[in-house]
Formats: C-alpha cells, structure tokens, sequence
C-alpha cells in the first residue's frame, strides 16, 4: 500500500514483518467514515471520545523500536481505533490490548474485525484501566515480553515494570518524548529517550473518577 511505501522512504520503517503488517491492515478501515478521505496521510485523526489515531510516522517509529517478533507476549495500553493491536498480531505476536474508554473499546474491536474478518486468536481485548496493567495475564504467562502505550504519563507506571519480564522492553511516552525501556533486572531499567513528540494523556480510572 501506498502509506508502507511513503513510511518505506521517509527511512522510518524498515523491519520486513512491520512492513507486510502496514501493508495488510488498512488505516481505512480504523479511521471514522468521515476521515476516510485523509486515511493515507501523515495526520493523528480524531476518533471521538477526545482520542485520537496516532500519525503514522509514529506509529512506524514505535513499533520499530519495540520490534515485534512471532509468539511474543505483548500488552498494549490505549488501543483505540484498534489499529495498533491489528499491526501488532500481524507480525505474529500475541496481543493483550487494553483501553479503558466504553465507546473505543468498542470501536476497537469492530475495526479489528473489519481488517480480519474474524478475531484473531492472537488478539485478546481488555475494557479497563490500563496504568494497572494485566496482573493476573502477566503472572500467568510469567510476564511480558513487550509492553507499548500509546498515551503519555508523567512517570512510568510500576504495574508495567512489575509485568515485564527481565530482559524485555517498554516502549512508552512519557511528557513529550518516547522512551525506550529495557528491565536489565528486578531492580533496574535502562532507558533511551526520543524526543519531540505529543500524545493524548494517560488517564487512571482513579484519577478520571476523581475530576468527575
């Protein structure tokens, strides 16, 4: 599809299962209908709610650096319009997508089942709090292998560091930048910081709950 090809040559994606993954699901069918005409440009788009679908420049960027490989074990928090988690399990990881707005997971989920046909079952949805992460998901696959968010938080949450295993990544904004995050041990995360960047807030049903 022309949108691979366009992030192709901008040099910002080049991993070949990243590459067939932006060419089999269409950010068409993840967009409202009245954004369809801008689908295939390098714009966030508003899915309601106040959220957005991010630009596909950042899009590319992230998954780039969180590297997705088959049989992974991958949580996502803030799946929105469900197009991340679609280009997440056509890589070949398994996905535990979170997003805590009613109205987007739903959303989610219908876009991703517009793509396939039928869910994947690599594909798991969750409708809750994503700063909490999968406690009972991560203990019992014995941790994460990847975590990725697509909202900013001040801090990264310890849930996410908790359900990672050692050794694995986090690839995360925190304020205005990406962060990538490796768990070196229990006790330790090494961090690279990309700057320059805007995302929606991370919000805690806690917090959201309080400023009702």
């Amino acid at each position: 599809m022309a949108l691979a090809d366009d992030l192709i040559k901008e040099g910002v994606l080049k991993n070949p299962r990243l590459i067939d993954a932006f060419r089999d699901m269409d950010r068409k069918k993840f967009v409202p209908k009245e954004f369809e005409d801008y689908a295939y440009i390098d714009e966030p788009l508003s899915i309601g709610e106040g959220q957005t679908i991010s630009q596909p420049w950042t899009v590319a960027f992230m998954l780039e650096l969180l590297d997705p490989k088959p049989g992974e074990n991958i949580m996502e928090i803030g799946y929105g319009s469900g197009w991340q988690p679609a280009l997440l399990a056509r890589t070949g990881a398994n996905v535990y997508a979170i997003e805590r707005v009613p109205k987007l997971c739903e959303l989610g989920r219908k876009n991703v089942l517009k793509s396939y046909e039928v869910q994947p079952r690599n594909i798991q949805f969750f409708c809750q709090d994503g700063t909490l992460g999968l406690p009972d998901a991560a203990k019992k696959i014995g941790g994460f292998d990847k975590i990725i968010a697509a909202a900013s938080g001040r801090k990264l949450p310890s849930s996410w560091k908790n359900q990672l295993k050692t050794g694995g990544k986090i690839v995360a904004p925190i304020g205005d930048s990406i962060f990538e995050f490796i768990k070196k041990s229990e006790a330790k995360l090494s961090s690279i910081e990309h700057r320059g960047f805007a995302f929606v807030p991370l919000i805690s049903d806690k917090k959201f709950n309080g400023r009702k």
